[in-house]
């Protein structure tokens, strides 16, 4: 439940985005990533006290990225139009490999 209204606003232009614009923005998102990258796989985050049901997908050299999806049927949904495998993490874990990419990242930051 939103406390500030039934929009929100775009980070870049302060215009209201509609829940249908940001739905369509998260689907472009999944599809760029799957699209780019070697060997997209899905993994379904449920949903907790804090955050809702998310969708990782994780490239075969780690690369990841994270969206909200409205629960785990639509992550399966989006995974299926992609063409891509999906896992509920809860039963496979995350992939060495997305641990391995993170532990890159952050020796490459420092």
């Amino acid at each position: 439940m939103r406390l500030f209204g039934r929009r929100r606003r775009e980070a870049t232009s302060g215009e209201p985005v509609s829940g249908h614009a940001a739905k369509r923005a998260t689907e472009e998102h999944l599809a760029d990533f799957a699209r780019t990258r070697v060997g997209v796989e899905a993994y379904i985050e449920p949903a907790t006290r804090v955050t809702q049901t998310t969708v990782v997908l994780i490239a075969t050299t780690g690369e990841w990225t994270r969206r909200r999806v409205p629960d785990p049927r639509t992550a399966r949904q989006i995974a299926r139009e992609l063409s891509i495998p999906v896992y509920d993490v809860q039963l496979t874990g995350y992939p060495k490999r997305m641990r391995d990419w993170n532990s890159r990242q952050r020796r490459a930051s420092r």
